[in-house]
C-alpha cells in the first residue's frame, strides 16, 4: 500500500474519535468521517510503521444502518458525525469505542471490573445549552454567513439556521442576527473578522439558554475596529455611513485615542425594561454607554431591539435575561471579553442540577446539555456510595478532593455525603462561581481553591480520604497524576470526557497499586463524536473495594 493510492473499501467499524477502520484487499486504513457499513473510495495519504491513513473521497454506498438526517447542514457542517444513525445504532458505536479502549488497557488486570454499558442521554435533540456560532463566509468574498466552520476548514462558515442539536430559541436567534447585519443599510457590508489578517468586526454569536427556566443570554462579541473599515469602503462613502464619526474611525485606526476605545473592564449599564403579559416584554429601551461612535451605537442598539422583538411577538419559547456586547481584540479565534457591555438584563441566568441552583454567565463552564449532566453526575454520586464515617454519631466527616472541579457543580452534591469537599481549579472567575454558587445552595463544608493541581496540593492541609478527578481532554499532567497517587486513597472516581486520555491515565494507575471496578460510558453530546466516561478506582495496596 503506498501513498496517493485509491481503493474502494467497506468501513468496518468506527474507533474513538471517529476513525473509520475501512479494509482493503491491501490491508486496512483508518479513514476519518465515515460511519460503520459505508462502502466508501478512499485516498492513501500516509502510511508508516505498516499503518495507513487515507482521505474519504466518496461514499459510494450508504450504510445499511443510517435512515437519513433531519438537519440540512449534516455532511457540511463539521459539528455532527453521527447524525444520519438511529440513536440506538450511535449509542452501539460510542460504547464499543470505549470499551475496546478498556479492554485494551485492562487486560493485565488481574481482578474483576464490571463494565455496564452506555446511558443515553435523556434528550437527544435541542439538548444544547450553549452555542458559539461564527461570522464569515462559506466561500471566498461570498455572502456573509452565521454558524459553524465547515468540516476540514478552519475558515469557512456554514450558516446553520436548521441545526437540530439545538432548539428552535437559537435558530431562530441566529437567523435574525445574520438576516439584520447581512441587510444592515450602510455602503457596504459589515465586515467580519479575517483570521489571518486580523481585521474586521464581526467575531462571534454565543446564546445559552438554561433548560430548567428558559431564560436566555445573548452575547455578541466584535472587535473594536470600524464596522465598514475592512469592505472596500471608500471614505467618500465611509463618511456617509458614519457622519462625523468617519473622523474618529480614521483617527483611531491610525492609532490615535478616541472614544471608541473605552478603558478595559467598563461595563455599561442598561436601562428599563417594562414587563408585562406575564413576563413578555411590553416596552424596552436599548442603551448604551459611551465607548462607541454614534453609528455602532445606532447599529447595536438596533440589534439589542431586534432580538427583543422577537419576544414581545411571542415568537420565542424562552426569555431574555440578558443581550451583552462583548468586544475582544484578541487575535486567538477565542471568545473572551476586552470589554462588555450590557444592553439588556443582566450577564447572568440560574441553572437547576438535581436539586441544586447554578448562577451561569456568558464565560462560566457548565455541562453543554443540562438533562445529559444530571444522568452523568447521578451516576458519580452512585458510584461513589457512602463514604462512611469515624464519628460515634455517624455523621458524615470524610474529606472529599474535587479536582478540577469547574464550578464546583460535582463539590456540591458530595457535600451531603462529606465533612468537607475541597474543589481545585485553575480558572479563577469558575472558582469564583463555585464559591457563590454553593453560599447560594446553603453549603457550608465546600471550600474551592484557584490555581494548577499541582501546585495547591502541596498547600493543602487536609488529606484526602475520597479523591474526585474530572480533568480536561488532555487527561492528568504526569506529575499531578503521580502526587494524586501518592495520597494512597482507597477509592478514586475518574470522570473523562475523552476515552484515550482516559486510558492513558489508567495504565499510570494500573501500575501504581489501583485497579478499576466497575466503569460505565454516559452521552453527553448525541449526535457528535464526543462521550463521556466515569470510572471507579479501588487501591489494591488497601484493599478499598466498594461493597
Amino acid at each position: 500500500m503506498k501513498k496517493g493510492q485509491v481503493y474502494e473499501a467497506t468501513v468496518e467499524r468506527v474507533d474513538f474519535p471517529c476513525k473509520g477502520i475501512a479494509r482493503t484487499q491491501e490491508g486496512t486504513v483508518i479513514v476519518k468521517n465515515s460511519l460503520p457499513g459505508q462502502r466508501i473510495k478512499l485516498n492513501v495519504s500516509k502510511v508508516r510503521n505498516g499503518r495507513a491513513e487515507g482521505r474519504l473521497l466518496e461514499v459510494m454506498e450508504k450504510s445499511p444502518l443510517e435512515t437519513g438526517s433531519p438537519c440540512s447542514h449534516f455532511g457540511m457542517c463539521g459539528g455532527c458525525t453521527y447524525l444520519s444513525l438511529p440513536y440506538e445504532e450511535q449509542l452501539k458505536v460510542k460504547e464499543g469505542q470505549v470499551k475496546r479502549l478498556l479492554d485494551a488497557c485492562l487486560d493485565r488486570q488481574e481482578r474483576e471490573w464490571r463494565w455496564e454499558g452506555i446511558k443515553g442521554s435523556p434528550v437527544a435533540y435541542g439538548y444544547r445549552n450553549k452555542m458559539e456560532f461564527s461570522f464569515g463566509d462559506e466561500v471566498k468574498d461570498g455572502p456573509l454567513t452565521l454558524g459553524m466552520h465547515k468540516r476540514g476548514s478552519f475558515y469557512d462558515v456554514v450558516t446553520v439556521d436548521d441545526c437540530r442539536i439545538v432548539d428552535e430559541d437559537y435558530r431562530l436567534i441566529l437567523g435574525t442576527a445574520l438576516e439584520y447585519f447581512a441587510g444592515y443599510p450602510a455602503p457596504g457590508r459589515i465586515s467580519y473578522y479575517h483570521r489571518l489578517r486580523h481585521e474586521g468586526y464581526l467575531r462571534h454569536l454565543l446564546v445559552r439558554k438554561a433548560s430548567r427556566t428558559g431564560e436566555i443570554l445573548v452575547a455578541l462579541v466584535t472587535t473594536s475596529q470600524n464596522p465598514w473599515g475592512v469592505c472596500g469602503t471608500g471614505e467618500a462613502a465611509l463618511a456617509e455611513a458614519c457622519g462625523e464619526d468617519a473622523a474618529v474611525w480614521k483617527e483611531s485606526e491610525a492609532g490615535g485615542e478616541s472614544e471608541s476605545c473605552a478603558a478595559d473592564g467598563d461595563v455599561a449599564g442598561i436601562l428599563s425594561a417594562e414587563k408585562a403579559d406575564g413576563g413578555r416584554s411590553a416596552g424596552r429601551q436599548i442603551q448604551v454607554q459611551p465607548g462607541k461612535t454614534d453609528a455602532e451605537q445606532r447599529m447595536i442598539e438596533g440589534f439589542g431591539d431586534i432580538l427583543l422583538e422577537l419576544e414581545r411577538e411571542g415568537r420565542l419559547k424562552g426569555r431574555f435575561a440578558g443581550i451583552l456586547h462583548i468586544v475582544n481584540d484578541s487575535q486567538a479565534d477565542v471568545v473572551q471579553s476586552d470589554r462588555t457591555d450590557v444592553l439588556y438584563g443582566q450577564d447572568f441566568f440560574y441553572e437547576e442540577i438535581l436539586g441544586l441552583r447554578f448562577k451561569v454567565s456568558v464565560f462560566s463552564f457548565f455541562q453543554t446539555n443540562s438533562y445529559g449532566a444530571e444522568v452523568l453526575y447521578e451516576t458519580a454520586r452512585t458510584y461513589i456510595g457512602d463514604l462512611g464515617s469515624s464519628r460515634p454519631d455517624g455523621a458524615p466527616d470524610k474529606v472529599v478532593y474535587d479536582l478540577y472541579s469547574g464550578t464546583g457543580t460535582i463539590a456540591q452534591l458530595m457535600a451531603s455525603v462529606a465533612g468537607k469537599v475541597i474543589g481545585v481549579e485553575i480558572v479563577e472567575e469558575a472558582v469564583e462561581a463555585a464559591r457563590k454558587n454553593a453560599k447560594a445552595n446553603g453549603l457550608d463544608n465546600c471550600e474551592f481553591l484557584a490555581g494548577d493541581v499541582l501546585k495547591v496540593l502541596d498547600d493543602i492541609r487536609e488529606k484526602p480520604d475520597f479523591i474526585v478527578l474530572d480533568p480536561p481532554r488532555d487527561g492528568i499532567h504526569p506529575r499531578a497524576l503521580r502526587k494524586i497517587i501518592s495520597y494512597g486513597v482507597d477509592r478514586i472516581l475518574y470522570i473523562s470526557c475523552k476515552p484515550t486520555s482516559l486510558v492513558r491515565d489508567l495504565e499510570v494507575f494500573l501500575e501504581q497499586g489501583y485497579a478499576v471496578e466497575r466503569a460505565v460510558a454516559v452521552d453527553q453530546f448525541p449526535w457528535t463524536a464526543n462521550i463521556e466516561t466515569v470510572c471507579l478506582l479501588s487501591n489494591r495496596k488497601t484493599g478499598g473495594m466498594a461493597e
